[in-house]
């Protein structure tokens, strides 16, 4: 079973870091393991007192929607999944959770080869600049947010594509 270590968590924090403070927009850094459990946070100097708690909430709610389904990559698909189908039980979620489910980019599972293995979150600019900051920081220290053979069947696919080109991302393909 692998694993995602804190040393590696340190480095996508500080990958993250680096691009937040060249974007000027102080932010704060969540890493959960498959299930949920809190690996690593960081906050930014200035970054607001709520976000860390909101990049953990990001985290923790792409563990949990994406060791349910491959419908789920990001948070961005989980915001819309839920705006089009059923906005309360988005809300009682959270309830149930204590706050834990937050929907909102910024957010994407990391994969070791086609195994999950957690989930980061990351708050304090807009949805939009938490995405660049993520991607950003992925693709330094190498983290994949796919599997490394993808199984995802081709009309969940379609419908995640659909999403993205409803939010604005239709460059981005599942």
């Amino acid at each position: 079973m692998a694993k995602l270590y804190l040393a590696e968590c340190r480095a996508f924090i500080a990958a993250a870091i680096e691009k937040a403070a060249e974007m000027g927009v102080p932010v704060s850094v969540a890493i959960v393991s498959a299930e949920g459990h809190l690996i690593a946070l960081e906050r930014m100097d200035e970054a607001g007192f709520i976000t860390p708690d909101t990049a953990k909430a990001k985290a923790y709610t792409v563990a949990a929607f994406r060791s349910m389904s491959p419908r789920f990559p990001d948070g961005l698909v989980i915001q819309q999944w839920f705006r089009e189908r059923n906005p309360q039980m988005l809300i009682n979620a959270s309830v149930f959770t204590g706050g834990q489910i937050v929907a909102s980019g910024g957010c994407a599972p990391v994969f070791k080869g086609d195994e999950m293995v957690g989930a980061y979150g990351i708050s304090g600019a807009t949805g939009d600049q938490d995405e660049v900051i993520g991607r950003y920081a992925r693709e330094k220290v190498g983290w994949a947010h796919m599997a490394e053979n993808d199984t995802t069947p081709e009309d969940v696919k379609r419908h995640v594509n659909e999403i993205y080109a409803k939010v604005g991302l239709g460059g981005r393909q599942l």
